[in-house]
C-alpha cells in the first residue's frame, strides 16, 4: 500500500498512546468484519501503519518473500472463514489455523519475480487498454459532433 486516505501525525499517536504496528518485512491487511469481508481484498504494506477494530494484518517473517507472500494471500479466500450474521466477521482464532505450504526462500523468490513481472505487464497493459478507451471516447465526440452539428 502506497498511501491511504487518513493519516495519523506524530502529535496524534502520542496523544491518543496509539502504536503503529512496524513491519519487519512486509505484511498485508486485510477486512475483518462487515460486508468487505466478501470482497476478499488485501493490501501488502512495508512501511508503519495502524488499523482499526476493523481491520487484521499477517505480517511476513524475514523467511518470506514479500511478493510470494501477497500472491498467496490474494488466492486465500478468507471469506470462507466468516461468522455469517447480522455482522459477519472473524476473528484471529478463525484463522490462524490455515494450513498452507510455503517453499523454500530460493523458490519463494522465483514465484514471487514470477507474478511480479506478470502483474507489471497488466498493468501496462491495463493503462494502454485505459488509453485506447480515452482515445476511442474523443473519436466518438469529435464525429458524432460533426454529424449533429
Amino acid at each position: 500500500m502506497m498511501n491511504a486516505n487518513n493519516y495519523a501525525s506524530d502529535s496524534q499517536l502520542k496523544e491518543n498512546k496509539w502504536n503503529p504496528i512496524n513491519p519487519q518485512n512486509s505484511g498485508v491487511v486485510f477486512a475483518k468484519v462487515g460486508a468487505a469481508i466478501f470482497l476478499d481484498r488485501k493490501r501488502i504494506v512495508d512501511t508503519s501503519f495502524l488499523i482499526d477494530n476493523n481491520m487484521m494484518s499477517y505480517l511476513f517473517d524475514s523467511s518470506w518473500n514479500r511478493y510470494f507472500g501477497k500472491t498467496l494471500f490474494e488466492k486465500l479466500r478468507l471469506s470462507i472463514f466468516a461468522q455469517v450474521g447480522a455482522l459477519p466477521s472473524f476473528n484471529g482464532s478463525d484463522v490462524e489455523d490455515i494450513k498452507v505450504m510455503i517453499p523454500e526462500e530460493s523458490e519463494q523468490k522465483m514465484i514471487g519475480d514470477m507474478f511480479e513481472k506478470l502483474d507489471d505487464i497488466i498493468a501496462l497493459h491495463q493503462r494502454k487498454l485505459d488509453l485506447l478507451k480515452e482515445q476511442k471516447k474523443a473519436f466518438y465526440k469529435r464525429c458524432l459532433y460533426r454529424v449533429y452539428n
